[in-house]
């Protein structure tokens, strides 16, 4: 990739900033004043709370996000939503826009294509991979990437079939493989994990099944190279040290536990923070959005690695405020309830950047 095509991305986001009044430096900024060239490349991964358009489709259950539901969603809202949820990207990119977006609780191909247009993000040059699920609502993954970072070489959806099942029931897991910063092979998987609505104990099985077969598709790929470059994205609706990862994905957040073809959460160092977290439910603070990765990628066994600095929560003082009934700060989020606040989400971006290893 040439600096001429990065120049004027940098222009735009800086552009952006000016327009619509985001700083950078409300919070604490990972890069400052550097780019990343064709040197590294930034993954943010972001659960959207229910980027829905306003549309009826009868093959699903979204009757609660259109004008006549019990959200009053409108265009307009939509609209806001998508311009909204760019700046929160482009903040999270810093000086020069992320590189790869996984996002979560998105509607389908057009809510995807929209955000991209009805925004800055549009002349950035991203493409898209999407797969519709089966979800009852019709919430799917994605992932939004600049083809000149990162070039894709297959995708597909990831199935989840519970046991005494024939049909899916619930959001695929996307596989995304492609080459990295014109330098190796990168494997991406986006997760949005059973949710917990239901109960606790009635859903863990569910995670803990999506966990194993996440794991074996991990496994088809370290058989073949141990030394394989992976990085897992999600929300999970468990924290890091819940069976389902530590278990039946075999994630640990102990480094020094590590051997080839094993997996590394990189969320650990941040779980161990009662006052940080993804999202805040009850007045506590929990990290169920994760990064995850493989050995060789943490340690730059090939040609990638991932940062020294880790995985990284976007706290920035836009997407937060003060909390009414809790102590500390609350997600500024787009309903509370059935309430319309017009804010982000119900959850905050996280951040990791990706190396290009130059001997």
């Amino acid at each position: 990739m040439t600096q001429n095509r990065i120049i004027p991305n940098n222009l735009l986001v800086a552009l952006l900033v000016a327009l619509t009044g985001v700083m950078f430096f409300s919070w604490n900024p990972v890069q400052n004043d550097e780019y990343r060239g064709n040197t590294a490349m930034r993954v943010v991964f972001y659960n959207v709370e229910n980027l829905f358009d306003p549309f009826r489709d009868s093959l699903i259950n979204d009757i609660e996000y259109s004008p006549g539901g019990m959200r009053y969603w409108t265009y307009n809202r939509f609209k806001k939503k998508c311009q909204d949820l760019a700046k929160v990207l482009i903040t999270a990119g810093e000086w020069e826009a992320p590189d790869i977006i996984g996002l979560c609780e998105i509607e389908n191909r057009f809510v995807l294509k929209k955000l991209l247009e009805y925004s800055a993000l549009d002349r950035l040059g991203y493409e898209i991979v999407h797969y519709d699920s089966p979800d009852e609502r019709g919430i799917d993954v994605a992932m939004l990437y600049r083809p000149e970072k990162f070039e894709v070489l297959h995708s597909e959806p990831v199935h989840v079939i519970f046991p005494g099942e024939n049909v899916r029931s619930t959001r695929d897991i996307l596989y995304v493989k492609g080459l990295a910063l014109d330098s190796d092979t990168l494997h991406l998987f986006v997760n949005h994990w059973p949710s917990r609505y239901g109960g606790y104990m009635v859903t863990k099985p569910l995670r803990e099944f999506t966990g194993a077969l996440l794991r074996s598709y991990v496994d088809s790929i370290v058989i073949f190279d141990s030394k394989a470059n992976i990085l897992i994205m999600g929300d999970f609706n468990d924290p890091p040290d819940e069976q389902s990862i530590e278990v039946f994905l075999g994630a640990v957040f102990e480094p020094g536990e590590l051997e080839p073809g094993k997996l590394y959460n990189l969320m650990g160092p941040l779980f161990r923070k009662p006052s940080k977290g993804s999202l805040k439910f009850q007045g506590e603070w929990s990290t169920l959005d994760q990064f995850i990765v493989s050995q060789s990628l943490l340690n730059g066994d090939r040609n990638l690695m991932v940062h020294k600095r880790g995985a990284i929560i976007l706290d920035a003082d836009f997407l937060l405020e003060d909390d009414p009934v809790y102590t500390g700060k609350r997600l500024n989020r787009t309903y509370y309830g059935m309430q319309y606040m017009g804010g982000y989400s119900d959850h905050l971006p996280i951040i990791v950047d990706i190396l290009k290893r130059i001997e």
